[in-house]
């Protein structure tokens, strides 16, 4: 993996050296961990923002095929 260097405040970059090492991780794991936590909060809420704006066309399709899919399985 190629390494580069970012320019970050010296009291920034204490902070992740210190959390890294509390959790046994290196700066990038910890940044890598942070920032993959942060797209996922990013994707759930436009989920949510998606699930919550559904129209009822939506609703009427999604109980056909749970009606459907409950027939095949024999519920």
């Amino acid at each position: 993996m190629a390494s580069t260097t970012i320019k970050v405040p010296v009291e920034l970059r204490d902070r992740i050296n210190r959390d890294a090492s509390e959790r046994g991780l290196t700066a990038a794991g910890l940044i890598e961990g942070l920032l993959d936590g942060y797209e996922r909060r990013q994707r759930m809420e436009a989920f949510g923002r998606a699930f919550r704006g559904a129209d009822q066309a939506y609703w009427d399709d999604f109980r056909v095929w749970d009606l459907a899919l409950a027939d095949e399985q024999g519920e």
